[in-house]
């Protein structure tokens, strides 16, 4: 009995524990189910919703005079949901009734596979239900347009279960052009240029919508729930297609030409500041030319184009004049165990300030600053601060490299330092610094602040307007400005001077400054002979209306490196054509007669063998080029032939040109032809420079 009742107890005990536990349990759930239950139920919702963010449409970027430079573009990702109440109902009528025709629309619109796969696949997702199933991916704003007119998909949504998702691609229409400055807008790398500086203007303001999460981890949205993003603002640039293609070419032939590392040129605009062109170019492994890095506002030693802020110093300081004489040593002079060298001998003799300037003369720059700055050198370095050199030029483009300018307290300085700083080592500064300082001395003394962007827009209208900016009203006195006027000149047009043999002869004048600078190659130092070419002026000189400077990175142990002979070329080239395209005043009376003005264009070998059969004396800057142009100078009887741009991603150019020519061009880059009138090409739509589409037709008038 006491065994039994022990036994008992124990199984008493087991089933009033199961009770207790089971009312634990039991009030547990009720508790969840109750007083929690609206907290677990929004996080099991939250597990299959939530919100994602959508990206608004990117700003266009513009040129001067309205292409797009940079532009978003839609395309799109095609889903089907075959779970969708219209879809399904009546047992599937309105899908099986559609499922053929709808095959062969979309067999005829992608291409990449037959009705019967379609056919195939469509059906396969309707009977496993798939609901987030991907038709066809990266579907471009054309053929999305054509699909939506295709049976079944034109019912709406939630009869046909036909998703479209947006996404958005960033478009170079002119490729190359300007390509670095313009920058590129990328998913999962950093923003460079423009698409970087304006970032926050150009993405907009990022919307929201709700998705349900389904199997396989793909989800689809929630009609009704969601937030509109905001279209990003659009930039109009200074740039110029025109000038940035032709600088472009310019730059590009000449770096293949002479098998250079890299080279830079830019173009502004004297009175405002404008940037109307910014062309970067380096050579790539396969050997070809790209817009890989900004060198316009990388520093480096600029070299002899430096000598204008020394002689700025010595005139304002008075220390010296243009008629002052400097022994040249030859070429060479020895000073604390190290010696300047020119870059070639001189005669035996003293020459002037102004022809030491125009001779482009190291050792004369190196003496008159020991002379007149070695007992106090910050007032050199003060000049130099002065004319903004030891920061940036605060372009409204990222990436630009401070500048540097060292002084007796820097840890580099040296006893040769000042001498070495007088013809442009020893200093880092950018292409772009260079070119505000000219561009100073071009704009009578007024230095203004470089710039890229001159509006902001939002949906056509003009909400911000860039205005020019001076940096400094003047740069020094009006009399030194006119003695670093006249030596720009004679540098281009003295019989002594570096430049002249470029510029002697044209129809207009050309003020600027060569250079030539031995450039460091890493632990390999000076060994290599890498020279840096480079000109800097303004033309035309007596009415500077463009600065400009080219800067070209040669290769080790080149041929020809002088800036006279790789840099100076590429400057007249450009301002060839930009001279050649400016309104002449009617006043002119080398043009009173209709028939001085004229501009004809076509085969460069056929036009240079209707000269040389008439006789005609012309002067010839086209080079090698296929297509020139033939218009009258301004400066004298002599017409002048140059290089006619013609770039593989834009519509060319044909006015001035026979018909043979403009359809052979035309023809060889895939255009369709119409044709009215006869004579030469006197107009054209599309316009020059527009982005080319193939197969696309193009009118011409002749007369």
């Amino acid at each position: 009995m006491e065994i039994k009742r022990d036994i008992l107890w124990r199984v008493y005990l087991c089933f009033l524990g199961i009770v207790a536990l089971s009312l634990v349990v039991l009030g547990k759930v009720v508790y969840i189910q109750r007083v929690q239950g609206a907290y677990w139920k929004g996080l099991s919702d939250s597990l299959h919703q939530k919100f994602i963010e959508l990206d608004a449409q990117r700003g266009t970027i513009y040129s001067a005079d309205s292409s797009m430079l940079s532009t978003s573009i839609p395309w799109f990702n095609i889903y089907i949901d075959f779970g969708a109440d219209g879809l399904r109902e009546k047992n599937g009528k309105r899908f099986t009734s559609n499922v053929d025709s709808l095959s062969l629309c979309l067999a005829s619109l992608f291409g990449d596979r037959p009705a019967s796969t379609f056919k195939k696949e469509l059906k396969k997702g309707y009977n496993t239900n798939d609901r987030y199933y991907l038709l066809e991916s990266n579907v471009s704003f054309e053929k999305y347009r054509k699909l939506r007119t295709f049976p079944l998909v034109r019912e709406g949504r939630n009869k046909s279960g036909f998703i479209a998702e947006v996404i958005s691609k960033r478009l170079n229409p002119f490729g190359l052009l300007a390509n670095r400055t313009i920058g590129l807008a990328r998913t999962n790398a950093q923003n460079v240029g423009l698409e970087r500086t304006y970032d926050t203007l150009l993405k907009g303001e990022t919307g929201r919508r709700l998705v349900r999460y389904i199997a396989g981890g793909t989800y689809i949205p929630v009609e009704g729930y969601e937030i509109e993003s905001v279209n990003g603002k659009d930039i109009v640039t200074t740039l110029d297609v025109n000038m940035q293609d032709i600088a472009e070419n310019a730059l590009l032939r000449e770096l293949t030409d002479n098998e250079a590392e890299h080279g830079t040129c830019i173009v502004m605009e004297v009175a405002t500041g404008k940037i109307k062109a910014m062309a970067n170019l380096g050579l790539q492994p396969d050997g070809a030319y790209w817009e890989d890095l900004n060198y316009a506002i990388r520093a480096t030693e600029p070299g002899s184009t430096f000598k204008l802020a020394t002689l700025l110093s010595l005139l304002e300081d008075k220390k010296v004049t243009l008629d002052n004489t400097v022994d040249l040593g030859g070429g060479s002079w020895k000073i604390n165990g190290r010696t300047v060298f020119d870059s070639e001998p001189h005669a035996d003799k003293t020459f002037t300030v102004k022809e030491a300037f125009e001779l482009s003369s190291n050792v004369g720059m190196a003496k008159l600053a020991v002379e007149h700055y070695s007992s106090n050198p910050n007032q050199f370095i003060n000049h130099l601060r002065a004319l903004h050199l030891d920061k940036p030029t605060g372009i409204d483009l990222a990436g630009e490299a401070t500048p540097v300018i060292i002084t007796p307290k820097s840890r580099t300085w040296s006893a040769t330092a000042l001498p070495w700083m007088a013809f442009g080592y020893e200093v880092l500064v950018t292409p772009l610094q260079i070119l505000t300082l000219y561009n100073a001395v071009a704009n009578n003394g007024r230095m203004m602040k470089p710039y890229l962007v001159s509006a902001v827009q939002e949906g056509g209208i003009t909400v911000k307007e860039n205005e020019p900016t001076a940096i400094l009203e003047k740069i020094c006195s009006d009399e030194t400005l006119k003695r670093l006027q006249e030596c720009l000149i004679g540098v281009c047009n003295d019989p002594d001077g570096t430049g002249t043999s470029t510029f002697k002869g044209g129809f207009y004048k050309v003020a600027g400054k060569t250079g030539t600078a031995l450039m460091a190659n890493g632990s390999h130092g000076y060994a290599e002979h890498i020279y840096q070419s480079t000109f800097v002026g303004y033309f035309p000189a007596n009415a500077p209306k463009y600065t400009c400077i080219v800067v070209i990175k040669n290769k080790p142990f080149a041929k020809v490196y002088y800036g006279a002979k790789v840099a100076a070329p590429v400057f007249k080239e450009i301002a060839d054509h930009l001279m050649s395209a400016e309104p002449t005043p009617a006043t002119n009376p080398l043009l009173t007669r209709d028939s001085s003005r004229f501009y004809d264009a076509g085969n460069t070998h056929d036009m240079k063998l209707v000269e040389r059969t008439l006789g005609t004396k012309y002067t010839d800057s086209a080079g090698k080029s296929e297509y020139s142009g033939l218009y009258a100078s301004n400066a004298g009887s002599e017409p002048v032939l140059n290089r006619h741009m013609v770039l593989r991603q834009t519509v060319p150019d044909v006015k001035g040109m026979g018909l043979k020519d403009a359809l052979y061009l035309l023809e060889s880059m895939d255009l369709r032809v119409n044709v009215k009138g006869s004579g030469k090409v006197r107009s054209q739509n599309p316009g020059p420079g527009s982005a080319l589409a193939r197969k696309e037709t193009i009118f011409i008038q002749l007369d």
